[in-house]
């Protein structure tokens, strides 16, 4: 897989968790900014979705197993969506917390990719 698009991810992810976590501690709730921040990570996710399918059906094979290298890769791809459309639900600060949470959740699943698919 390509580490170049996992270290951005990896970088990206927690930028976004600490941005929504600025506002958090500034009680404000996700704004539109927010939501441009989780939809370009999201891309990111959804390229390195793209990758790691392209990379598997070429013969590729990561070192802990294919099934829990999908798995990670269906759940970095999700996580930054579905903690977005939580914090819609959530319009106070508490909304600003679930995208934070959502960032660096995708960032630890960032790092276990890179472990997954070894080097």
């Amino acid at each position: 897989m390509l580490d170049a698009l996992t270290l951005v991810t990896g970088v990206a992810a927690p930028l976004l968790a600490a941005w929504c976590g600025w506002a958090a501690y500034r009680d404000q709730p996700t704004k539109d900014w927010h939501f441009i921040g989780m939809a370009v990570v999201s891309l990111l996710a959804l390229v390195q979705l793209v990758v790691g399918v392209v990379a598997l059906a070429r013969g590729e094979k990561p070192a802990q197993g294919t099934t829990i290298f999908v798995a990670y890769l269906l759940g970095a791809f999700a996580c930054v969506p579905a903690a977005g459309l939580m914090s819609l639900t959530e319009r106070t600060r508490w909304g600003s917390v679930t995208a934070a949470a959502g960032g660096v959740v995708l960032a630890v699943l960032e790092v276990r990719l890179y472990d997954i698919w070894g080097r």
